[in-house]
């Protein structure tokens, strides 16, 4: 089958250059679900497509526009493309599915993420951008994780976690969260992408469950953390005061060495939710400095959405 979306060099060649680039590209979106410009049959029958498959909904429409593309260039019917379609017609909806985010290195993160942006009475069942921002600039960032140990709050899915262990190599990987909807999740998520003694790419992973409310005193300095790191946490005004409360506590803690690096990515939905929590950070004598973002794009997201990188500091 002639990929309707093909792209030929003007002495009528196939461009394999172009070809390839699209490939990538449509693979990324494709595994993590995301809205479709091409589509390339072949990505259908990716091992990791097959092995981690995304959401029935979304296969059906692929397929469905697909089969519109293909009829639309008076080619003889692919079967194939029927049968695939009669397939996941016969299947029913689910509640969850699998998200796969690609790493530059070819690596592949498989996640099960929730089908619905709110479930469980959480939104912290599904991949948010400020993580994919996040783990970007870790990944651009390596030597600021590498051989320390790494502490998460509002770990959610896991993503940013598990992209981290496996490109920026920390001595010790902590995810927190507090909802126990999302730490089984995470729980799952974490086990799927370790190794059988339950490290990931050597690193070693704990999950803590952290109410950011009621935090015993000494149950920070106990995990031992070099760099405290967090996205999309910032969205709830009801929050922000006991978020602002553990991070001055994180910061300002008496012991040994010098204090955690703090990190905070957040998507500014609410610009006034985002400045009451840089003015309670003010009034905690905690101080901020704007981050620069990652400059290459590994994840597929809306860029256009205003995410900011700070880092915190006393």
């Amino acid at each position: 089958m002639m990929d309707p979306n093909s792209h030929q060099s003007p002495n009528g060649q196939i461009d394999s250059r172009r070809v390839e680039d699209i490939s990538l590209a449509f693979k990324k979106l494709f595994l993590a679900m995301c809205r479709l410009n091409v589509f390339p049959w072949d990505t259908y029958h990716h091992t990791v497509c097959r092995k981690y498959p995304p959401s029935v909904k979304y296969r059906r429409l692929f397929l469905q526009e697909l089969i519109k593309k293909h009829e639309a260039t008076a080619e003889e019917p692919l079967d194939e493309l029927y049968d695939a379609l009669s397939e996941v017609l016969g299947l029913e909806e689910e509640t969850i599915c699998y998200k796969s985010y690609l790493m530059l290195s070819g690596d592949v993160v498989s996640l099960t993420e929730s089908v619905a942006v709110i479930s469980e009475g959480t939104t912290g069942l599904v991949t948010w951008e400020a993580a994919l921002y996040l783990t970007e600039w870790a990944i651009e960032n390596q030597q600021v994780f590498s051989r320390r140990n790494v502490l998460e709050f509002g770990s959610g899915v896991g993503l940013t976690g598990i992209a981290l262990c496996r490109s920026c190599k920390p001595s010790k990987y902590v995810f927190s969260d507090c909802h126990h909807g999302v730490l089984k999740r995470l729980r799952e998520n974490v086990h799927l992408n370790s190794s059988a003694d339950g490290e990931i790419s050597g690193v070693s992973v704990h999950i803590e469950e952290l109410d950011w409310e009621s935090v015993p005193e000494d149950k920070l300095p106990s995990i031992g953390v070099d760099i405290v790191i967090a996205a999309d946490v910032v969205y709830d005004p009801s929050i922000i005061n006991c978020l602002v409360s553990l991070l001055s506590q994180i910061l300002k803690c008496a012991g040994p060495g010098s204090p955690p690096e703090v990190y905070i990515a957040s998507t500014i939905r609410n610009p006034e939710t985002y400045n009451s929590f840089k003015t309670q950070l003010t009034n905690a004598a905690v101080q901020h400095l704007v981050v620069p973002g990652p400059v290459t794009k590994v994840f597929p997201y809306n860029r256009k959405s205003c995410i900011e990188l700070i880092k915190l500091y006393v």
